[in-house]
């Protein structure tokens, strides 16, 4: 008991020398009360009075270093705590004070947020007035969209079936083709066809495209590409009237192109002849090929590594070297026929010929490449055969003539992983907790081939031969009036409401209206739950 008493007394008489001398820091001075505090409580517990409460509390200056805030650290290290919040967390930062809030603005963190999730904005959407926060929130908020109202479009030209669509949302561009062997490139906000490519010779079933080049691929075994022509309005020469050398021909595959894609530096092909060929964009030239034990379905590349079906299995391979990642066997029932990729890279998604849609993690530790499984969803009953993915929302097209909207948004959480880098993370979930889709589209009574998503439109082709575009740019303005209507609506019974309360209070003038109203003959048959217009009255007391 001695001994306690002694260590509490040398606690506070350590405290009493720091605030004297003002030699510790607020931490140190933290830490000592906490472990006075636990002493003091040890003891009480005890049953032993201490000699140390008698002392007097430490001075007003040592207390105002106690409480000190956050915005006191230096700031590269509130630079980093913020790097380890969430979009969600750091706007509640932003909320908690002026300072709070005009740092967690400016932070450089809101450009990893929006990069992660949709990429580089373009320079129509970029703005050197608006911060990176307000990019973000405004591009969050216009990911509601597509839960509100829509109008249809329907684009007609191609005279066979729609095998590919494609939407450049940068240029405001739609390509399609298909069947009927032409390449036809169409004005987004306006629905319009602008061009329309010459006969390739054989059935186009992938489209890709960038600012700078279009790539078509054909059955027998081509890619046909376009250059950019400078100065002109909508990029493509389809027609090939300015004779510039800006239309050429790839050939290595030996049999139909089922896919294509693009990045900065390569060109991605994927094919019947079971491989996928990697092309050097400025040399135009193969430099990779990977070899699959099925046809290739799909493709869709990431940085150094590109993904791809063959039969019912899923690869992951390294570009650079060629070299498989990973493998996950028998993903569907039957064929994979699409893919889908997160910005990230992180997520891949899949559908199938058993009419599910798969999402897989893709998880990179110590140079080893796992491949988790985290949802399942089974919203078609025909084979799945396009998926388009932007952040938050998963569009498949299926054999059974319907779209699906699935938002994936609470199956991901922002995480911290190796290197600092941020990466999107998942949520331990079942299978019970994942939604079903959001939304269904459908009306089509026959199969959807494809589908793309971008700058709130979706766009699909199908069966039918006619391109069908979603659009809901004014989904959110339509809202807003609606809420306002509501809100007007509401105002009006409120202030009613209140006008009968004023007059019910006033000398009992309900009464004298009940009374009124029970000798009035006209309403003498309301036990009998029959009710007289005034006009009907009037024709009675006219007949």
């Amino acid at each position: 008991m001695e001994f306690e008493r002694q260590e509490s007394n040398l606690v506070f008489n350590d405290l009493a020398n720091s605030s004297e001398t003002n030699r510790f820091s607020s931490n140190s001075i933290t830490e000592d009360l906490e472990l006075s505090k636990l002493v003091l409580d040890c003891n009480h517990k005890k049953g032993i009075l201490s000699s140390c409460s008698s002392k007097q509390l430490p001075p007003s200056d040592v207390l105002s270093n106690v409480w000190r805030s956050i915005i006191d650290l230096p700031p590269a290290l509130i630079s980093e705590i913020l790097n380890c919040l969430d979009p969600k967390e750091l706007g509640v930062v932003s909320c908690v004070s002026t300072i709070l809030h005009n740092i967690a603005s400016e932070h450089r963190v809101w450009k990893e947020f929006y990069c992660e999730r949709w990429g580089l904005p373009t320079a129509a959407r970029f703005s050197d007035e608006k911060s990176w926060k307000e990019l973000f929130v405004e591009r969050e908020y216009r990911s509601k969209t597509f839960l509100g109202r829509y109008s249809i479009d329907v684009l007609y030209g191609h005279t066979e079936a729609v095998r590919t669509v494609f939407l450049l949302a940068s240029a405001k561009l739609i390509f399609t083709a298909g069947y009927d062997s032409v390449v036809r490139m169409w004005d987004m906000e306006e629905g319009l066809s602008i061009a329309t490519s010459r006969p390739l010779g054989c059935t186009i079933r992938a489209v890709a495209a960038d600012t700078k080049l279009l790539i078509a691929g054909g059955t027998e075994g081509f890619i046909h590409c376009w250059k950019v022509v400078e100065g002109l309005k909508h990029l493509f020469d389809l027609k090939g009237v300015d004779k510039q050398n800006t239309e050429f021909r790839l050939w290595e595959h030996e049999g139909p192109i089922t896919s294509l894609a693009l990045d900065l530096t390569r060109l991605y092909s994927g094919s019947w002849d079971m491989t996928v060929r990697v092309w050097n964009r400025s040399t135009l030239k193969c430099t990779q090929i990977l070899r699959h034990g099925d046809w290739v379905w799909s493709l869709v590349p990431h940085d150094t590594t590109v993904a791809s079906t063959s039969g019912s299995d899923v690869y992951v391979w390294e570009t650079n070297s060629g070299t498989l990642l990973s493998v996950i066997h028998n993903v569907h029932v039957g064929y994979t026929y699409s893919l889908a990729r997160s910005h990230t890279g992180d997520f891949l998604f899949t559908g199938g010929e058993d009419g599910a849609v798969h999402m897989f993690e893709i998880i990179t530790e110590s140079k080893e490449h796992r491949v988790v499984q985290v949802a399942t969803w089974i919203p078609h009953s025909g084979a799945v055969y396009a998926l388009a993915f932007e952040f938050p929302w998963l569009v498949s097209a299926s054999g059974d003539g319907k779209l699906s909207l699935i938002d994936v948004r609470k199956l991901l959480r922002a995480s911290r992983r190796s290197l600092g880098k941020r990466v999107l993370g998942v949520k331990e979930s079942d299978q019970n907790t994942i939604e079903p889709p959001q939304r269904m589209l459908h009306g089509f009574g026959c199969n959807l081939f494809s589908v793309d998503i971008g700058a709130d439109r979706i766009v699909c082709g199908g069966e039918e031969g006619v391109v069908r575009t979603w659009n809901f740019s004014q989904a959110l303005e339509i809202e807003q009036r609606a809420r306002a209507l509501r809100g007007i609506r509401l105002e009006n019974r409120m202030r009613r409401r209140r006008l009968q309360i004023e007059m019910n209070g006033k000398g009992g003038r309900s009464d004298r209206c009940s009374v009124a109203a029970k000798k009035n003959p006209v309403n003498g048959d309301r036990n009998n739950s029959v009710w007289h217009s005034k006009r009907s009255i009037e024709s009675k007391v006219k007949t």
